[in-house]
């Protein structure tokens, strides 16, 4: 596959902002949310608000022989509304992404996959949060239970992989992680990159 996760690693651009001073307004285990005092690149002082992400986003496409997916659905409570989406989930920031993404499809749907092919890295929501993300293909699949969360009322779906993308297109899956992935994953299997 053509593609490698590049990471969180610094940027090579030099960065024209400049922080004067920053204080968390509020912090649980999952997120922090910082008021900082800034100088921004025209020189003119303001403030800004940033929630850091302690996890780092794991979405994963598992794909059968047969060119079957899975999706998740599930009520998302920030939304107040219910969200099709890929089987997904977070790891600590600095652990391997990989290891987080067998133990979320294992909760989720209660899938082992043999083969991972980093799909994506991305972030989610770049102007205000700093979370990153990384998306996998699984393959060559084996099936046990599913382990899910307290939190997590989740109804599992087994479909062709070109009707997941449908739902896309359709939008019937508005969760853009998953949109960004089941994509580039379409993309990846037309050209040949991605075969199943």
């Amino acid at each position: 596959m053509p593609f490698q996760f590049k990471g969180r690693g610094p940027d090579l651009h030099p960065n024209p902002w400049k922080t004067i001073s920053r204080r968390i307004m509020y912090e649980n285990p999952w997120i922090s949310v910082e008021h900082r005092e800034v100088i921004n690149p025209s020189g003119g002082e303001g403030i800004y608000g940033l929630v850091h992400f302690k996890n780092t986003a794991i979405g994963i496409i598992p794909i059968d022989e047969e060119g079957y997916t899975w999706l998740v659905g599930q009520y998302r409570y920030a939304l107040e509304r219910y969200s099709w989406e890929i089987p997904e989930g977070g790891g600590p920031v600095g652990t391997d992404p990989l290891e987080s993404a067998k133990r979320e499809l294992i909760e989720e749907t209660g899938i082992r996959a043999a083969r991972w092919t980093p799909l994506l890295e991305m972030h989610t929501t770049n102007s205000v949060t700093d979370e990153y993300g990384v998306a996998y293909v699984a393959q060559e699949l084996s099936f046990g239970a599913a382990q899910p969360e307290e939190t997590e009322q989740l109804q599992i779906r087994r479909l062709p992989f070109h009707e997941a993308v449908a739902m896309v297109m359709g939008g019937e899956i508005t969760d853009v992680f998953s949109m960004v992935a089941l994509l580039k994953a379409a993309e990846w299997h037309r050209t040949g990159a991605l075969t199943f």
